[in-house]
């Protein structure tokens, strides 16, 4: 089985990349690979933050390689706090949530205006894979500017009520679904979404509960 991981950073994936023994391809930048003989066949893919470099490297490098699954590994903020920070759960709705037009105070979807889709679902599911480990599910938005202001977070909630916030998710999502691949992803919840306040981030404890649960998911496929 072969598995590719894409991540926008590789900080994000580190832990992960030590433990499979993971070397730079000599083929492509930014990819790295193992042949690791107790876990799958799986490449790291690094694409850089944001919705651009994460289409733009998936759209260069899907058509020419062939995966039996893509995972999207990430840290996110959460708009629910029933989530508890550390938290890891696999996105089942990713929604680009600026992508529209703005009338007065009014926000229009891009599918309210006619001119596309700015929500996106996963082309699979890891219960398609495996049936022992089975996340908590939640739905996300993907945004060029993180939230940090109380009116527009108070403004997306009502709008999108979203559990979860990327910076790639639904770009992801939307490149898997154009090149027919089969597709799932995690998030690690790093900070809730709120007036921006770095002493109340948990960035390593979400990077290790996620690299903990990546490497259990791949050893088990």
């Amino acid at each position: 089985m072969r598995i590719l991981i894409v991540a926008a950073t590789q900080p994000e994936v580190d832990p992960l990349m030590q433990s499979l023994g993971m070397q730079k391809s000599d083929e492509e930048e930014n990819l790295f690979v193992t042949r690791h003989t107790s876990v799958a066949n799986c490449s790291v893919l690094i694409t850089g933050v944001g919705m651009v470099p994460t289409a733009f490297a998936l759209g260069r490098h899907l058509p020419h390689n062939v995966y039996n699954l893509v995972i999207n590994l990430g840290i996110a903020g959460s708009f629910d706090r029933n989530i508890k920070l550390g938290d890891v759960l696999e996105i089942t709705k990713d929604t680009q949530a600026e992508l529209g037009a703005e009338d007065d105070t009014r926000f229009i979807s891009i599918e309210q205006l006619g001119l596309g889709a700015g929500i996106f679902n996963p082309t699979s599911s890891l219960s398609h894979f495996t049936k022992t480990i089975n996340p908590p599910k939640a739905t996300a938005i993907t945004v060029n500017t993180v939230h940090g202001n109380e009116a527009t977070i108070a403004a997306v909630t009502a709008r999108l009520n979203p559990q979860l916030e990327s910076m790639e998710g639904a770009a992801f999502f939307y490149a898997c679904r154009e090149l027919k691949v089969p597709c799932v992803q995690i998030r690690a919840v790093s900070n809730y979404v709120e007036k921006r306040n770095r002493d109340n981030w948990q960035i390593g404890l979400a990077v290790k509960n996620l690299n903990t649960f990546a490497l259990e998911l791949i050893k088990e496929l």
